[in-house]
């Protein structure tokens, strides 16, 4: 009987759920953390010259570890923008499949 009632309490639903109106200043929230997601877009693209910049210097001037860290860069920054871009729909994604667990 003990072990049925933890379970039960485990299972308990606290009623929570996101609420848009809850807190004052939810829209100056949304325009700074868009303006972050700028600021790193925008660093991603001199991240992205910069590391290009070094892979061809390193592959002209037979720098090959240059030239390797030239090439991760670019991986880096294009996998940075991916994800910068793709934030909004990860985290809903993920925010809608949590609502699913029961």
């Amino acid at each position: 009987m003990y072990l049925a009632e933890q379970v039960i309490q485990l299972a308990y639903d606290p009623g929570i759920k996101p609420n848009e109106g809850g807190l004052p200043g939810l829209n100056v929230l949304k325009q700074v953390m868009g303006s972050i997601n700028l600021f790193g877009l925008i660093a991603v693209v001199g991240a992205l010259a910069v590391s290009a910049g070094v892979w061809a210097w390193g592959h002209h001037s037979g720098g090959h570890q240059a030239e390797a860290n030239g090439k991760k860069g670019v991986l880096v920054s294009a996998g940075a923008a991916l994800l910068l871009g793709a934030a909004n729909g990860v985290v809903a994604f993920f925010s809608t499949l949590g609502t699913q667990v029961h």
